[in-house]
């Protein structure tokens, strides 16, 4: 099949109009043209289009990472790393019709060099990535390779150096082999940092991070949200404890302040596979208490570990931190729901059953965003 031609139709249906905005739903199939000129095609799939940004609607995102894949049969039982992926693809399945976007934040699909891996786990994501944005991040078991200019050198992608995962799957980065990038969806602004590649001061990818969250409308884009695989925040990890740390060496060191200038809502972390959330916190210290609701103006930054897509599951560190607020060592996703630009609902749902297990809203208007916190404004002084 090596001189097929890929056809791809793509058939405008109909717009649809509400109140606020026009909706437009797209179907299409895909076909491979044969030598003798037939074609063979796939079924009928639909999407609609994404909101523009800052444009208002409800607004609905899913966000996990560490996902991998199974066999529906069990045949893979004898080495079942990733247990719960198939309860998490289900879910999300099931509950289609009530999320707009998917953020995989990565540790895709564990292949780790065997392509019949990516084979498997792209047609269990298939019903998903067929009819709703599904967005990836770069994680240590797509990228790290030593000698390979990853900023890690074991051995984890099993010598795909980002390969696959950065041809498979589209992201709007400048540069694919450097798998960070912006993306906007309607309110939100998600900025997804590759932790395999460096991320300090001076480095390229800082840059990229500071124009990432400086450069939004939060009058129209209200909710800005930070993505990144490794833990550059807060971890309870008993692997970061063994090495007397919570997240990785030089992560929230190099960019805490950033986060707090900008005013980050969320940052959220894969690679610990289990669920954890933190207060609002800046410089290991709550600056408001954990809560199920936050309203008024910005604090800090909550830190939220949902790790727990599928893979094997990691334990907490035997001593709590006093900014890890609700912790959960099972699988899970976590969902985000927009309302307006002035109301974020935060759901932590368990993989099993779908039900939800820990939940915070943010309530605010465009002036509490606009309002000075800790390390938020510019410094002054008299003479100024």
């Amino acid at each position: 099949m090596m001189h097929d031609e890929l056809s791809v139709v793509i058939e405008l249906i109909y717009p649809i109009l509400s109140s606020q905005y026009f909706m437009c739903r797209y179907t299409y199939k895909l076909g491979h043209k044969l030598f003798n000129g037939s074609y063979v095609w796939s079924g009928m799939y639909s999407f609609k289009a994404s909101p523009y940004p800052g444009q208002g609607s409800l607004q609905r995102v899913v966000i996990f990472g560490d996902m991998g894949k199974a066999e529906f049969d069990g045949s893979n039982e004898y080495n079942d790393f990733q247990p719960g992926s198939l309860n998490t693809t289900y879910q999300l399945v099931k509950d289609l019709k009530n999320i707009d976007i998917v953020l995989h934040i990565g540790d895709l699909c564990y292949a780790n060099g065997y392509l019949s891996q990516w084979d498997q786990f792209t047609a269990q994501i298939e019903p998903i990535a067929s009819t709703v944005p599904y967005m990836v991040g770069s994680g240590n078991h797509e990228r790290d390779w030593p000698g390979t200019g990853s900023f890690y050198g074991n051995m984890d992608s099993g010598g795909e150096c980002g390969v696959l995962a950065e041809t498979m799957f589209y992201v709007p980065a400048e540069n694919r082999a450097k798998f960070w990038y912006s993306t906007d969806y309607g309110m939100f602004r998600f900025c997804i940092a590759d932790t395999e590649h460096d991320w300090r001061p001076g480095t390229v990818q800082y840059k990229f991070i500071e124009h990432c969250l400086s450069s939004v409308d939060r009058e129209k884009q209200p909710w800005l949200i930070f993505l990144a695989h490794r833990v550059l925040g807060y971890s309870s990890a008993d692997f970061y404890g063994a090495e007397g740390s919570t997240e990785e060496p030089m992560g929230r060191e190099s960019l805490q302040e950033l986060w707090q200038k900008y005013k980050v809502d969320i940052a959220f972390y894969g690679h610990v596979h289990n669920y954890e959330r933190t207060c609002p916190v800046y410089q290991n210290t709550c600056v408001r208490n954990g809560s199920h609701h936050y309203s008024g103006p910005f604090g800090a930054t909550t830190h939220v570990v949902v790790g727990g897509g599928g893979a094997s599951l990691a334990d907490f560190a035997p001593v709590r931190a006093k900014w890890s607020y609700v912790r959960d060592h099972d699988y899970g996703f976590v969902k985000l729901t927009a309302f307006n630009h002035s109301t974020l609902l935060f759901e932590y749902k368990k993989s099993s059953n779908g039900r939800v297990h820990d939940h915070f809203t943010i309530s605010r208007d465009y002036r509490d965003i606009l309002a000075c916190t800790i390390d938020g404004c510019q410094g002054t002084t008299l003479a100024s």
